[in-house]
């Protein structure tokens, strides 16, 4: 008998390490496995899914402007600006700020106010490999 794809199931911290094979086995059946230390917990999910969800869930809603030859992209209420002769260009300047962003996210500014609400940003840049922030950023990720 197969194991439902809806299981769930938590542990505590010494029976995670001991059972880490079947936390991996039921991600990757879609299955979330809840690892408990303390007051706090961790999920683990497949990642593939947990990007899917989120890059469907969180357009980017990149802005393009082309001006004097150039092309420049932003995205509303974040920080960061990317500039390119071409499209591709400014698409992988883009990237490369996400990235950045991401860093200083993890480092401080999950802790300010207009910047804690972006955490699915930043689980998708850390999950993603540039061709996918790519097709991302331009709407045709699948």
């Amino acid at each position: 008998m197969s194991t439902p794809i809806h299981e769930h199931r938590t542990y505590g911290f010494a029976d995670a390490r001991k059972s880490f094979k079947s936390i991996l086995d039921a991600s990757d059946r879609g299955g979330l496995s809840i690892v408990q230390r303390g007051d706090s917990s961790a999920s683990v999910v497949n990642t593939a899914l947990l990007k899917a969800f989120l890059m469907k869930n969180t357009p980017a809603n990149v802005q393009v402007v082309n001006e004097d030859g150039a092309w420049a992209m932003f995205i509303p209420g974040l920080p960061l600006a990317a500039e390119g002769s071409t499209v591709d260009e400014a698409t992988h300047d883009l990237i490369d700020a996400l990235r950045e962003y991401a860093e200083d996210w993890e480092d401080h500014l999950r802790l300010a106010p207009n910047h804690k609400d972006n955490w699915a940003l930043v689980q998708i840049v850390d999950s993603s490999t540039d061709g996918e922030l790519a097709a991302w950023l331009n709407g045709t990720a699948k």
